[in-house]
């Protein structure tokens, strides 16, 4: 028997992945600012190229919490 959908916690769940990832996201960009003169092209356009995909996803994070909040607030 599967266990019922348990929800309660998937708010903070994906408050914690939008604050790791906004984390990831400055670490990366204070490495670019102090070594960006330094590191290879490639490095760097692979650097801001996953900057961009963080930014996808902490909009879809907020996204998803935006939802799962309404989610709570009807059940």
């Amino acid at each position: 028997m599967s266990k019922p959908d348990n929800r309660e916690d998937n708010v903070e769940h994906l408050q914690n992945a939008v604050q790791n990832t906004i984390e990831n996201y400055r670490e990366a960009e204070d490495y670019l600012e102090e070594f960006g003169d330094e590191i290879p092209a490639r490095e760097k356009g692979q650097i801001e190229e996953k900057n961009e995909r963080r930014k996808h996803s902490i909009s879809g994070f907020r996204e998803e919490i935006q939802d799962e909040s309404r989610h709570q607030q009807n059940s």
